[in-house]
């Protein structure tokens, strides 16, 4: 599936919701799906900065692709960084360096953000993008 394919389906789940209280819901639910992360995987290291609350991102170079896992310490933190590593992950590094993240303005997230938890998505975009520009500057593509 295309970034832009899961973006739109993305879409397409959040649109069915009119409510902002279901929409957060959802995001909760996304969120508790994922499974946590290893505890040797919670590093400094791995740790988002940038964000409020605790985000800690792993990627794993799978051929020329790019495998993201994530975990956050609050629930709705953690749906978002899902949602990041649905979108992104299993992408080569040219195909999420060109990636417009349309699906956050279309589901209304940016505008539903607190500013302190908006500045932690650009945070988590931002240190995907970086992971993939590294890959890419390796001769990993």
């Amino acid at each position: 599936m295309t970034i832009n394919e899961t973006q739109d389906q993305i879409i397409e789940e959040f649109c069915e919701l009119d409510d902002w209280m279901d929409r957060y819901q959802l995001l909760i639910d996304i969120g508790s799906e994922q499974g946590p992360l290893p505890a040797d995987c919670k590093t400094e290291q791995n740790l988002i900065d940038g964000c409020q609350s605790r985000v800690w991102l792993v990627c794993e170079r799978e051929g020329g692709l790019l495998r993201f896992r994530a975990e956050a310490d609050a629930l709705i933190v953690s749906g978002i960084v899902a949602l990041l590593v649905r979108t992104l992950s299993g992408h080569t590094p040219d195909e999420i360096l060109n990636a417009q993240l349309y699906f956050i303005q279309r589901i209304g997230l940016d505008e539903h953000l607190s500013p302190t938890r908006s500045n932690g998505l650009l945070a988590m975009v931002k240190q995907m993008r970086m992971y993939a520009l590294a890959l890419k500057a390796k001769g990993g593509v």
